[in-house]
């Protein structure tokens, strides 16, 4: 089967792709390295042609507000046209759990736009929401460290595997459109300052964790449960320890 990922050359988009060609399947690589450039549409028709699944893994240059939002704006404009001429029967997209929660966080609205955009297209599809990642902990302590501490929220946690995350993934799209969502996240639920506090303990980093009562993720004031699925979800095999033990340069 010939599927297309938008955004195959990211960290998410190679495990993805490599996990689809072990599986026998003809994977195209959508980005402008490639010669497929969502913002202008180039090589779109050409990288869709005979194929049936799409795989949206894009992501737009910087997190900032104007910039996320003409991104998804115009990416998928170009996507819905261009797979509506090629008869795609299935259009995947990853997506964040809590998009509809925090609407005043200006990439969480680019993301709903994203999410609408396809639903309103006509093209069967399918949206999975994720937690947060295991990998961003390194993002946590850069952006909220000062100095030999780092200051953590409370906020409910459940952050899951890109293993896991890319599992899902492949599965999905291989089904039938569920034309819905699926939320997807990590085996536990605590605190994000318990999760990093013991990322920080196997590393044997010796920067301080600071628990802080404040409801915020990198900066951002955020619902408590924002960063958790709402409802039902898909869990990870991965549990956080085993992932920081093997991946942690100790």
């Amino acid at each position: 089967m010939k599927i297309l990922v938008i955004g195959g050359t990211g960290l998410t988009g190679r495990l993805v792709t490599k996990k689809l060609a072990n599986l026998g399947h003809q994977v195209i690589i959508g980005s402008p390295s490639h010669g497929v450039d969502l913002m202008t549409g180039e090589g779109l028709s050409q990288a869709l042609e005979n194929t049936e699944i799409v795989i949206d893994l894009s992501n737009s240059s910087s997190p900032e507000e104007e910039n996320a939002i003409h991104f998804f704006q115009t990416a998928g404009k170009n996507l819905v046209k261009a797979e509506r001429t090629a008869n795609i029967r299935h259009h995947l997209v990853l997506s964040i759990v809590g998009t509809d929660d925090a609407l005043e966080i200006g990439y969480l609205r680019a993301k709903k736009y994203q999410e609408d955009n396809i639903k309103n297209s006509g093209i069967p599809y399918t949206i999975i929401r994720s937690t947060q990642f295991y990998e961003h902990t390194d993002a946590i302590i850069a952006v909220q460290g000062q100095g030999d501490e780092v200051f953590v929220s409370k906020i409910d946690y459940q952050p899951i595997a890109l293993e896991d995350v890319t599992d899902y993934i492949v599965q999905f799209a291989l089904e039938e459109p569920k034309n819905g969502t699926v939320e997807i996240a990590g085996p536990i639920k605590a605190n994000m300052d318990d999760f990093v506090a013991k990322y920080i303990a196997i590393t044997g980093n010796h920067i301080r964790v600071v628990s802080d009562d404040d409801s915020k993720y990198m900066h951002l004031v955020v619902p408590k449960s924002l960063l958790v699925p709402a409802g039902a979800y898909c869990a990870g095999k991965v549990h956080f320890e085993d992932w920081a033990l093997n991946t942690a340069v100790i």
